[in-house]
């Protein structure tokens, strides 16, 4: 079951005894095409499927994501379905909320001539993005300020002694841990960035 969070959900003030941890997960493979090779315009087609596509269906969680999410007290989600897919595949039945605030940051092709793998053209669309290149949509600076209220909700449970388990994207879930850094959030497991890989957070003293 999943549920989308209210905007201005009330938190429970009750008084926390101790800190919980905070899990950084990306999702598992996606069910899409990767080794097609398409021009600027066959891109932006494939990232829109991209983006409404759940995973393949081989895919599978491993084993250390099911413990971490059998620890997690909460588990979130970002609105995308291939996220949404890998949350409901450690919740176990559990809930899941979902918030659009960790979808990915957004990927928009730059006006480069050739044809070439989806790999590729993400490549040069995230350092297109990141030099500045958002068609008007969300920005680099907007994206940073969505991370900063994406690690706000995340701590806002885990202070409230909650261990928290979010399955989210590999570029937006970067964006993060310098927010969690910079406020004492320290990085105690590293397992990568790969699908179904995560890192796990915990307050420092």
């Amino acid at each position: 079951m999943t549920t989308t969070m209210a905007p201005n959900e009330t938190l429970d003030r009750r008084a926390v005894t101790r800190t919980g941890s905070i899990v950084i997960a990306r999702h598992g493979r996606p069910d899409c095409d990767r080794n097609v090779k398409i021009d600027q315009h066959g891109y932006r087609v494939w990232w829109a499927d991209y983006d409404r596509a759940r995973l393949h269906p081989d895919e599978g969680p491993p084993a250390a994501l099911l413990a971490e999410a059998a620890q997690s007290d909460v588990i979130f989600a970002s609105t995308l379905p291939r996220a949404i897919h890998t949350a409901e595949s450690v919740a176990g039945g559990r809930e899941i909320i979902t918030d659009p605030v960790f979808v990915e940051a957004p990927l928009p092709p730059p006006p480069v001539w050739g044809r070439r793998g989806p790999r590729a053209w993400g490549v040069l669309a995230r350092a297109a993005w990141w030099l500045g290149r958002d068609e008007g949509g969300e920005s680099r600076a907007e994206a940073e300020l969505r991370a900063e209220a994406a690690v706000a909700t995340l701590t806002a449970q885990a202070l409230r002694g909650q261990n928290v388990l979010l399955c989210a994207h590999g570029w937006f879930n970067r964006m993060m841990r310098p927010v969690l850094r910079a406020q004492g959030w320290r990085e105690v497991a590293d397992g990568g960035d790969k699908h179904w890989s995560y890192r796990r957070y915990e307050k420092v003293k």
